[in-house]
Formats: structure tokens, C-alpha cells, sequence
């Protein structure tokens, strides 16, 4: 039988993960399908149609699912499930609240954060924060799983043409009411699919030297990132969190500056294609992971690095 991807989206576009849990879902059976659910979402649903990989579209345009809230959804997706051998979608915020409420209405246990697809029912996923990985064979007969998008590469955007099928709603349970949300106003790109993240830790001290690595970031057109020390105490936001119990990245480049390398922060970030790491610590963990390594004091380092990539025109 066919997979199920669930698109994340806004209403308006899909977002970067949906393309990367599409491969995902093509490696288990190339039928793979797009469930787009939202209120007034065709625009969505026409873009996950031209995916090259997509062979339908499911669209289901609701006020109930206008922000796709996981009490709402999840009765959708088990009304949807029979006819799949998986559904599937990212191991992000998203993901995480939804599939796990969805498994539990079909019976059936959930498989999260897999990286690696070895048969349609065999899949390997890291434990022990990263430091070991699984491989777990479900027997069920529907499969619900969430997916490391940095694990796989992203679903070609265009080149599909797969039909948009309108599909009945399961309705509003009524056991949540969405009553609004704070979206941040930085211009800077999002972090879970920047090329580029610089992040600060412990090390730097308070919130206002975080100016430090935005000057920088700023420069190399970067997303901002930190550890969960950096965040706990209160220096940025949480949704700048880096690690096991924040946001998995794999960048082209990640500069991790005043974390030590715990390996909480490391399960987060260690698939980054160069790590380059500053710390006054010579012996901190964050070396043995990183490519390129710079003992010094990030106070001096940072305003250093500022100049030299405003010299070549950054």
C-alpha cells in the first residue's frame, strides 16, 4: 500500500520539513501521498502536488484545521490510515504533538525520529541521545512515525504533477481551543532549515553579549542558535535551542561558540557538514566533534571575526 506524509504548512506554503519527509516516505514505497489539511490551504496543496516524488494529494480544507491543532488531527489521520502502510511527518514540534496522540487512537506504536529507512517495515533511529542507534521492524499494519529531516535530503520541489483529491473531514472533537500564538519578528533565517547557524552558550555569559554572535550571523546570513544552558538561564528564548530537547539541525556550517559539548547539545547539531567550535576550554568536549578549532576567548574572537568578514565584504 501507498505512504502518507502530512504536510506542515501555514495556510500559505509548505514548509522546508514536509519535502524532506516526502524522501523519507518514497524510500518505503514510491507511492507516496500528501495529506493537506488546513482552512483555506488549495495553494498548499498545489504546491505538494508538483513535488516530484507526491503521487496524490489528500486535501482537507476545515475551519477546524485551520491551525492544525493535535486534538483535531489525529481523528483525521486514523479515519485516513487504513489505506496506508505508514503516515508519516517531521520529527519537529509539529510532529511530535501530533503522531504519538495519533498512534494511540489506532493502537498502534509509534516509531519516532527515524533516520534511515532499511525495509517498508524495518527502521533505524538514534537513542541514548546519539550515541547509539536502533534498529526497530513494526509489525503493525499501519505504521506511525515521525521523521529526522536532516537525515534525509529534500523532495524535489517541482517536476510533479500528482492529482489533489478533496477529502471529507473527520470534524472537530472539541478538545482544544486554539486561542492565539507570539511568532517572532527576527529576519533571520529559520533555524531547523538555515545553511548556516552560529550558537552561543553558557560562555557568553548573559543576554545582552548575544549581540556578539547576532553581528556575526548577521554577517554570514545565519540563523542564531544556543545551547540548552544558554537558554535555561534565561539568555534567549527557547526557541533558539539547540539539542536533544530542542531543534535538530544539520547545516552547511555550524559555529558553536562558549559550549562546552555536552552530549545533549551535540545529538542536536553533530550532522553539520563543518563544525568549526570557539572555546577558551581546550579540553572541552565540543573539539573532539568539531572540524576546525579555536582556543581563544570568544570576547576577543567574535569581535575579531566581525571585522575580518566585514573586510571581504560580508
Amino acid at each position: 500500500m501507498a505512504v502518507l506524509v502530512v504536510a506542515e504548512h501555514d495556510n500559505a506554503e509548505l514548509k522546508d520539513p514536509t519535502f524532506n519527509t516526502v524522501t523519507a516516505a518514497a524510500e518505503i514505497d514510491d507511492d507516496a501521498h500528501v495529506l493537506v489539511a488546513g482552512a483555506g490551504c488549495r495553494a498548499v496543496a498545489d504546491a505538494a502536488a508538483a513535488i516530484a516524488a507526491v503521487r496524490k494529494v489528500l486535501l482537507v480544507d476545515d475551519a477546524a484545521y485551520e491551525h492544525r491543532l493535535a486534538e483535531a488531527m489525529a481523528p483525521l489521520l486514523v479515519s485516513l490510515a487504513d489505506g496506508y502502510d505508514a503516515v508519516l511527518a517531521p520529527a519537529d514540534t509539529f510532529g511530535k504533538d501530533l503522531m504519538p496522540r495519533a498512534a494511540a487512537l489506532a493502537d498502534a506504536a509509534q516509531i519516532s525520529d527515524i533516520q534511515e529507512v532499511v525495509s517498508p517495515d524495518t527502521f533505524v533511529r538514534p537513542i541514548y541521545a546519539g550515541n547509539a542507534l536502533a534498529t526497530v521492524r513494526s509489525p503493525d499494519a499501519t505504521k506511525f512515525m515521525t521523521v529526522r529531516a536532516t537525515a534525509f535530503a529534500a523532495a524535489e520541489a517541482t517536476g510533479g504533477a500528482a492529482p489533489v483529491e478533496e477529502t471529507a473531514s473527520a470534524g472537530d472533537p472539541g478538545l482544544s481551543t486554539y486561542v492565539g500564538s507570539e511568532v517572532s519578528g527576527k529576519e533571520r533565517p529559520e533555524l531547523a532549515s538555515a545553511r548556516v547557524v552560529v550558537s552561543g552558550g553558557r560562555g557568553m555569559q548573559s543576554g545582552d553579549n548575544f549581540r556578539l554572535i547576532e553581528n556575526v550571523a548577521d554577517r554570514l546570513g545565519a540563523a542564531v542558535g544556543a545551547s540548552r544552558a544558554a537558554v535555561d538561564a534565561g539568555f534567549v528564548p527557547n526557541d533558539y535551542q539547540v539539542g536533544q530537547t530542542g531543534k535538530i539541525v544539520a547545516p552547511e556550517l555550524y559555529v558553536a561558540v562558549g559550549i562546552s559539548g555536552a552530549i545533549q547539545h551535540l545529538a542536536g547539531m553533530k550532522d553539520s557538514k563543518v563544525i568549526v567550535a570557539i572555546n577558551k576550554d581546550e579540553e572541552a568536549p565540543i573539539f573532539q566533534v568539531a572540524d576546525f578549532g579555536l582556543v581563544a576567548d570568544l570576547f576577543d574572537a567574535l569581535p575579531e571575526l566581525e571585522k575580518e568578514l566585514e573586510k571581504i565584504g560580508l
